[in-house]
């Protein structure tokens, strides 16, 4: 076996533990079944004290002079 052909079987067998390591590697994406209790509790929720929301919605759309929710573009002023 000349030097070529086992520096070729070497960066072959790099290349597949390389391919193997990168797919072996997404299997840890996302939280684990015993982790999402904890994410399911009423202070991980976006709007966690509703009432509050609701206060700080009322001043931003009055001073905004705007009308429907955060979704729509422009203001009060025309300016769109």
């Amino acid at each position: 076996m000349s030097f070529l052909q086992s520096l070729r079987r070497g960066a072959r067998f790099a290349v597949a533990c390389l391919g193997l390591g990168a797919l072996g590697a997404c299997t840890t994406i996302g939280p684990s079944p015993w982790e999402k209790d904890l994410m399911a509790r009423k202070e991980m929720q976006v709007s966690a004290y509703a009432p509050l929301k609701a206060a700080d919605n009322h001043v931003y759309f009055s001073k905004e002079a705007s009308s429907g929710g955060s979704g729509f573009a422009g203001g009060g002023c025309g300016c769109n």
